[in-house]
């Protein structure tokens, strides 16, 4: 069966970036890089569903993990989570460790061990001087991320790494306004990275 088949079940899981306002969206798609790769699947589309949850951290996907999408029975699962883990520790002084980090993380992946895992990278665009010092704590977690992607066979979408290379010549205001949420050309370029790493066009 190919990757994009009707009788497939694609979950994307996440925090506000996958979210986009798909809880008040009759379609349940929000208005994000889901929303645009759903209509780039064209007619032969599978089923999708967006899980993503605005302010949620790897912990809170833990916790929600078997009604939001493992219930869905899903065929390929997408995974962006990682930014709220970074940010609550300089705007609330609420901090996500490393390794806490990770170890939510695995929770998500151990039961999809035998399903296509595609996991995409955590990404920061800073606009604001002090944004650049979170890449202390930011950046072990995408490590993380890529390690954990290898570990699991999982498919790697690099957007931190992309985003940041475009933000070069187009602004990274232009892609995220406040450095993390995307903007429509910051959630058209993801949908278009997604879409090149997992199938590749």
């Amino acid at each position: 069966m190919k990757l994009l088949d009707p009788r497939r079940t694609f979950v994307f899981a996440g925090d506000s970036v996958t979210d986009c306002g798909r809880r008040t969206d009759p379609a349940g798609l929000g208005d994000g890089y889901v929303k645009l790769l759903s209509g780039a699947f064209g007619d032969g589309r599978p089923r999708i569903v967006n899980a993503g949850i605005s302010g949620h951290r790897a912990a809170d996907l833990a916790a929600r993990w078997q009604t939001d999408v493992l219930s869905h029975e899903p065929d390929v699962v997408s995974v962006l989570v990682g930014i709220n883990d970074t940010w609550r520790r300089y705007d609330k002084d609420d901090p996500t460790s490393t390794e806490a980090y990770e170890h939510s993380y695995r929770e998500l992946l151990e039961p999809l061990r035998t399903k296509q895992l595609v996991l995409v990278e955590p990404f920061l665009l800073a606009v604001k001087e002090e944004q650049h010092g979170w890449r202390e704590d930011l950046d072990p977690k995408i490590d993380v991320v890529r390690r954990l992607a290898a570990e699991y066979g999982a498919l790697l979408v690099p957007a931190d790494v992309e985003l940041n290379r475009q933000a070069v010549t187009l602004g990274a205001a232009t892609l995220a306004d406040d450095g993390v949420h995307p903007t429509a050309t910051g959630h058209q370029l993801l949908a278009e990275l997604w879409h090149r790493t997992v199938l590749g066009s």
